[in-house]
C-alpha cells in the first residue's frame, strides 16, 4: 500500500470518528491537513476514542499538541543529520587532501 492510500485511509478513520462524536467532516480533513502524518492522525483517532471529547476547543488544543510533536519530533532529526554530517567531515575531513 503506498502513502497516499495510507494517508487517505487514516483520515477517513478520523473523519469517522469525528462524524461519531457529532462534529462536521470537514473538521477531520482540517485536522488531517494540519497534522499532516497517518502516524499524527492515528493518535489524535486514539485520544477522540478515548477521551471522548464534548467542546472543540479540546479537540484542536489536542491537535496542536500533537503537530507541536511531530514537529519537535522532526527537528530533532534533523539536527541529528547535521551533527553526523559534522561529525564525518570532522573524523574525515572534506575528502580532498587536507595536507598542503
Amino acid at each position: 500500500m503506498d502513502s497516499r492510500t495510507v494517508w487517505s485511509q487514516t483520515r477517513d478513520r478520523l473523519t469517522a470518528e469525528l462524524v461519531s462524536l457529532g462534529y462536521p467532516a470537514e473538521l477531520g480533513d482540517i485536522i488531517a491537513e494540519h497534522i499532516g502524518s497517518p502516524k499524527g492522525m492515528e493518535r489524535m483517532i486514539s485520544y477522540l476514542g478515548y477521551v471522548r471529547p464534548e467542546r472543540v476547543e479540546l479537540i484542536i488544543d489536542e491537535m496542536l499538541a500533537v503537530k507541536s510533536d511531530i514537529d519537535r519530533w522532526r527537528e530533532k532529526k534533523e539536527h541529528e543529520r547535521a551533527n553526523a554530517a559534522y561529525n564525518t567531515v570532522l573524523n574525515c575531513g572534506l575528502g580532498e587532501d587536507d595536507e598542503i
